[in-house]
């Protein structure tokens, strides 16, 4: 089954499913993998540390796939700010036409990705970050419910309400994020007024996904009680997979209280993600997870996952919707 939503026409692709951006998760086997089977996969742009690495990793992805696929730029609130000029140049340069935008407004790198003539989606947690990121020319947004895994933001609206509110106010489309796992989830999205979704957590558990193994058995072990919010009372709220270096952190937080500072947690949250996801050691921090978690039992390919999803979604539509209806 082939969906046409307005997100499939605007980036060209087959079926209305993207792969967002994920920490040491989002490389060019990923991003080929999910865009050859017909969705729109994603380069995790700040995983590579410098712009030169970021072109080699496009180029890698251009090998592998001649679909489109986009690229991540998240925006963080940091004092030593990486080089996004240099992450832009190379993005530009590199003859990507999508770009998906996370974390701060993206406005500065704005005119020179439309200049470029690539289309922007930007992650948005709430319908005033969606509105703002409307008006600044966004060409998409990626709607994030609390269910999410990574920073939910700080309102806890979870998707059955973020997205109808989100399609009373926008006019430029949208996405479902965060929960997202199954054709439940693309049938539900497409419902509430989303032309698709993104799925982050349900792509790490797939074949191509490169992360140890470690981490996909992680997933599928896990039930949907198995994440944790970490950082809340610095307003930098993470939903991660709980694990010893998680549940000591929240110990620290609840013994601290208001006089907790980020350099009281920085060993579980700093620099743990190539120990985890590269070398499978499950304990080494917090590392963000979507309570989707139990909603995943199995770690297929790409093609695999795709394709059933489209299937089953075409299943709910014609088979239990059209019973429903009389029409069967």
């Amino acid at each position: 089954m082939a969906l046409k939503t307005r997100i499939t026409e605007l980036f060209g692709i087959e079926h209305p499913i993207i792969q967002g951006g994920m920490h040491y998760v989002g490389f060019a086997e990923l991003a080929a993998a999910v865009s050859n089977a017909g969705g729109l996969g994603t380069i995790t742009g700040l995983t590579q540390k410098t712009p030169d690495k970021l072109a080699n990793e496009i180029a890698r992805c251009k090998d592998m796939t001649d679909k489109p696929f986009a690229v991540n730029l998240t925006f963080l609130p940091t004092v030593n700010a990486p080089d996004y000029p240099g992450y832009v140049k190379a993005i530009i340069e590199g003859g990507v036409k999508i770009v998906e935008t996370a974390g701060r407004n993206p406005a500065e790198v704005m005119p020179f990705l439309k200049d470029a003539g690539i289309k922007v989606i930007h992650k948005c947690t709430s319908v005033r970050h969606a509105l703002k990121a409307q008006s600044i020319g966004c060409d998409a947004v990626s709607v994030d419910g609390f269910e999410c895994g990574g920073h939910p933001g700080e309102d806890d609206i979870p998707n059955m309400i973020l997205l109808p509110r989100a399609a009373d106010e926008l006019e430029i489309p949208f996405v479902s994020s965060g929960g997202q796992a199954d054709a439940r989830s693309l049938v539900a999205s497409l419902a509430m007024g989303a032309e698709g979704m993104n799925m982050g957590t349900r792509f790490i558990a797939t074949k191509e996904a490169p992360v140890h193994q470690n981490v996909k058995d992680a997933i599928v072990a896990a039930s949907e009680l198995d994440t944790r919010l970490v950082m809340r009372p610095l307003r930098n709220t993470e939903r991660v997979m709980t694990n010893a270096a998680v549940e000591r952190l929240l110990e620290k937080e609840k013994a601290l209280g208001a006089d907790l500072k980020f350099e009281d947690i920085i060993e579980e949250v700093a620099g743990v993600y190539p120990r985890i996801m590269m070398e499978g050691d499950m304990d080494a921090g917090a590392w963000s997870c979507g309570m989707v978690a139990g909603l995943i039992h199995d770690i297929p390919t790409c093609e695999e996952l795709i394709g059933r999803i489209m299937r089953e979604a075409e299943a709910i539509v014609t088979q239990r919707f059209g019973a429903m209806m009389g029409a069967a």
